[in-house]
């Protein structure tokens, strides 16, 4: 595999999965009459909903195919986790309080100690994340589906006036970011390939852990972020997913460079060496350890640093659009 294609010669094709939404949201012209109108455009971290002095917001968000490591390890007790980690974590860098889930399973046969162990998972998840899980589908798609699919919808709510849009963000603030628990549920069509065809998921790493396990760890829910949001000035947020680094350009016309990257975790820095992959194609694959980001003014620092205690100065933003890494822009 070349290494500034890697995953597109994988199988995802990041550039051409842009240009496809890109093309959907253009055929979405449509707007409803009456109350409840939609607040801002498609586009952002999760749609939102005019309800009065309310904004209500919906995330919709899958496990991918983090699936068919839980596969391969017979575990999917976690997964449910990651599910509704994907959907609030989209909530949260906009200031939105989740409220209400409901989950969709997709798959070509039912195995019932399959289901428990994902419900195992959904229920930590809303745990963690403080919000109900109201209802979900089961569809079995035998031909259609091959193994189990899992995704859900989110539903948020916020008072209009503290909703976090990143309209606010100027040169100059600083970009905070929050460690990742490892690649969360993103860019693992390439992670994947990359443990196959080098000792498959059985690899030890050095810390002792296995790569299937590295793979397995579920992603971090960041609830703490509606607390600092609610204690200083916070301008933006960024959820770090498919797409790394290129996630923080869907905040801002200005620019973002991140000058001094948060620690690389171990299974991230592993796929990078054992795949031969280029700096910038992991840096807009997986989150490499930042898996969430506050643009704050440098007088909220302080009190950001005090709710969340492991987040950390990694940059700034700056005038010129774009992600960067060290001055050097990924594309």
């Amino acid at each position: 595999m070349s290494k500034d294609s890697a995953y597109a010669d994988a199988g995802v094709d990041i550039d051409l999965e842009a240009q496809g939404v890109r093309t959907l949201i253009q055929q979405l012209t449509f707007r409803r009459t009456g109350a409840f109108p939609m607040l801002g455009s498609v586009g952002h971290f999760a749609g939102l909903i005019e309800f009065g002095d309310m904004a209500l917001a919906l995330a919709v968000d899958g496990v991918g195919t983090k699936m068919l490591v839980a596969d391969a390890l017979q575990d999917w007790t976690t997964v449910g986790i990651d599910c509704i980690a994907m959907n609030v974590n989209d909530l949260f860098v906009m200031n939105l309080e989740p409220v209400a889930f409901v989950d969709y399973i997709a798959t070509d046969g039912i195995s019932i100690e399959k289901m428990r162990q994902i419900g195992v998972g959904l229920n930590e998840g809303a745990r963690q994340a403080n919000m109900n899980i109201v209802g979900g589908e089961t569809a079995t798609l035998k031909g259609l589906v091959t193994g189990l699919d899992l995704a859900g919808t989110c539903l948020g709510a916020q008072k209009k006036a503290d909703v976090v849009t990143g309209d606010a963000i100027v040169p100059g603030d600083l970009v905070v970011g929050v460690p990742s628990t490892g690649a969360h549920s993103n860019g693992y069509t390439l992670a994947r390939k990359v443990a196959l065809e080098n000792g498959g998921f059985d690899v030890v790493l050095p810390s002792g852990r296995t790569v299937g396990e590295a793979l397995l760890t579920p992603t971090r829910i960041y609830r703490e972020a509606l607390d600092a949001a609610a204690a200083c000035e916070v301008h933006g947020m960024c959820h770090v997913t498919g797409g790394g680094l290129l996630n923080f350009t869907r905040l801002s016309s200005f620019g973002f460079d991140i000058t001094d990257p948060l620690p690389v975790p171990e299974i991230l820095a592993w796929t990078q060496e054992m795949g031969g992959l280029s700096g910038n194609e992991m840096y807009r694959t997986f989150n490499m350890g930042m898996g969430y980001a506050f643009v704050v003014p440098e007088e909220s620092l302080r009190t950001l640093q005090q709710i969340v205690p492991d987040a950390q100065v990694c940059g700034a933003v700056v005038k010129e659009s774009g992600a960067s890494l060290r001055g050097v822009r990924i594309h």
